[in-house]
């Protein structure tokens, strides 16, 4: 596996395969790699002859009190686990490499709308961070195809509206979400939680499959529903911030008879911040 962590290395290696006519897919992350990660790879290697993965802890989409300063990183266990994986390339930049005039001054990308609801209205300038990042390394990298998770729907649906939007020359696959056994969505998050708080935690999953099965059921009052199940969380002894049930093609309001939906939350357990959806066709 190559690993390089410059522009002029990457570019190199880059214009090599496709001069060979090589088809390249890129998965993003932010390192701290687990199972779901290495699953976007696995999607990467079914779809591209060489796949490219890029750690990177960006700046410009964590605010003020939230955690970049102590977000994991492990580019070496990272690197090691990308090479058994049979990945052809890592690029891990440092933050000046990316952003030589420091990420307060560099030019951004916003994606209006769906980056001011859900998580974007509780973390302003997420996804403007995320959609400007992601832009930077679609031009560094060029890819023909890109992985996200599904896990981060909202996040997906921002990307691909940009790439619509901005005529990036990009096929955007989104991978479905990996769980634990027990059903709580992967996340580099997860290690934060407490050993009460991961017990706790498959609930977040529980109260989606059960808001799941009252839509299929012939529930369409979808507002209440989800009122309900917030102060469900509330009970399990979660501090939600959302829990929505809206169109999955644009996140807007459904009217009865929309599909398909997805159901949607972000909700604290202690310090933790945990996010997951569930779509129902």
């Amino acid at each position: 596996m190559h690993w390089v962590s410059t522009e002029t290395n990457l570019r190199r290696q880059l214009d090599a395969w496709r001069c060979s006519g090589d088809t390249i897919a890129l998965v993003p992350t932010m390192g701290n790699l687990h199972p779901g990660h290495l699953s976007l790879v696995e999607t990467a290697k079914a779809r591209a002859n060489r796949v490219v993965v890029s750690i990177f802890v960006n700046p410009l989409q964590f605010g003020p009190n939230e955690d970049y300063a102590r977000y994991p990183r492990t580019l070496e266990a990272d690197r090691e686990k990308l090479a058994n994986c049979g990945v052809d390339l890592l690029f891990s930049p440092p933050v000046e490499e990316i952003y030589p005039q420091g990420s307060k001054k560099t030019t951004y990308i916003e994606v209006p709308g769906l980056s001011d609801i859900l998580c974007g209205a509780s973390r302003p300038g997420h996804f403007r961070g995320v959609a400007t990042v992601v832009a930077k390394l679609f031009n560094l990298v060029q890819p023909h195809l890109a992985v996200f998770g599904e896990k981060d729907f909202q996040q997906l649906l921002v990307i691909r509206k940009m790439v619509a939007d901005l005529n990036f020359p990009v096929e955007i696959i989104g991978a479905p979400i990996v769980r634990e056994a027990d059903g709580l969505a992967m996340s580099s998050r997860n290690q934060y939680l407490s050993s009460q708080e991961r017990k706790v935690a498959p609930s977040l999953y529980q109260v989606l499959c059960e808001t799941r099965s009252a839509i299929k059921a012939g529930e369409q009052d979808y507002y209440r529903l989800a009122k309900a199940q917030t102060a469900k969380l509330r009970q399990l002894g979660f501090d939600p911030d959302y829990f929505s049930i809206l169109r999955a093609h644009d996140l807007g309001e459904p009217s009865p008879g929309d599909s398909p939906l997805v159901i949607l939350t972000a909700a604290k357990l202690g310090q933790t911040r945990l996010i997951d959806n569930l779509v129902v066709s």
